[in-house]
C-alpha cells in the first residue's frame, strides 16, 4: 500500500485528532513510498531498528518512537544513530503513544482486559483522556492467584502492594506510567489497579486507600496494543507483519 494511504488510515483509526500527546502522532520519520512488509514494537530502540532491517521492512510502528516534549531538537549521538539507520534503510517510522493505550478494540488497555478475561471493561470516561479503564474478573481472586495470572500473561511476576488477604475482583488499570492515576481506582472502589511503573509515593496512596497496585512493567503492559495494530492492518489491507518483542524488564 501507499504511505500516505497508510498515514491516513492510522491517524482516523486510531482517532489521533482526538489526543492532547506528548509526542506526534504518526508518520514521524519518512521512508519508502510503498510499504508491504510492517515490523511493529513497543520502542524504537537501536536493537528494533536493526531487526527491522534485518526483515527488510518498509515501515517500523512503534508505541514509543521519537520527538517527545522537552527532548532536545538536535540529533546527534544514539537520536542520530537511530534516524540514521531508518534513513539509509528506506524505512517509515510511525509512532502512536496514547491513541495506542486509550483504542476502545485494540489499544493496550483494552487488549490487557482480553488477555487477563476481564468482564464489563470499560473506559472511565472521566478518568484523563479515558485512559484509565476498569472491569471485574468472573469470580474474586486472592493475591497469589491474581499473581500467578500476570505471571501467566505477561511473563513477569508484578511487584505487589498492598494487604494480602483482601481478594480481588473489581479492577482499574492503566498501561505504562500510570501509576498516579492509582486515586482514580480509589475513587472507582476498586479492589486493585495495575500499572506499569510504580514511584514511592505510590506505596503511601496504595496502603492509606487500602487498594492493591499491581506494578506490572511499563514495556510488559504496552506489548499488546502495538501487535494487535499490526495483525489488524495484515487483516484490512494484506501486508506482511512481524512483531519484534526487544525485552525490557522495566
Amino acid at each position: 500500500m501507499n504511505r500516505s494511504d497508510l498515514t491516513q488510515y492510522l491517524a482516523e483509526f486510531l482517532q489521533v485528532s482526538n489526543y492532547k500527546d506528548y509526542a506526534p502522532n504518526g508518520l514521524q520519520v519518512q521512508g519508502c513510498d510503498q510499504i508491504n512488509t510492517i515490523v511493529t514494537g513497543v520502542t524504537a530502540c537501536q536493537a528494533l531498528i536493526d531487526r527491522a532491517v534485518e526483515l527488510n521492512a518498509d515501515a517500523l510502528l512503534v508505541h514509543h518512537g521519537f520527538f517527545w516534549k522537552g527532548e532536545t531538537a538536535v540529533l546527534t549521538g544514539m537520536k542520530y544513530q537511530r534516524i540514521k539507520s531508518l534513513i539509509n534503510n528506506d524505512i517509515n517510522l510511525y509512532g502512536y503513544h496514547l491513541p495506542l493505550d486509550g483504542h476502545l478494540m485494540l489499544g493496550n488497555n483494552a487488549e490487557l482486559a482480553r488477555k487477563l478475561g476481564l468482564i464489563d471493561a470499560e473506559a472511565v470516561a472521566s478518568s484523563p483522556q479515558a485512559l484509565v479503564w476498569q472491569g471485574h474478573l468472573d469470580a474474586p481472586m486472592s493475591v497469589d492467584d491474581f499473581n500467578a495470572l500476570l505471571v501467566k500473561v505477561l511473563g513477569r511476576k508484578a511487584l505487589h502492594i498492598g494487604s494480602n488477604d483482601k481478594p480481588i475482583h473489581h479492577l482499574a488499570w492503566c498501561s505504562g506510567g500510570a501509576q498516579d492515576y492509582i486515586d482514580i481506582a480509589a475513587e472507582l472502589g476498586a479492589d486493585a489497579f495495575i500499572s506499569g511503573e510504580v514511584s514511592e509515593r505510590t506505596f503511601h496512596s496504595a496502603v492509606e486507600q487500602n487498594i492493591h497496585y499491581f506494578a506490572a512493567g511499563h514495556h510488559a503492559t504496552e506489548r499488546f496494543g502495538i501487535q494487535a495494530l499490526g495483525e489488524h492492518l495484515v487483516e484490512k489491507f494484506g501486508v506482511t507483519h512481524h512483531f519484534v518483542d526487544i525485552d525490557n524488564p522495566v
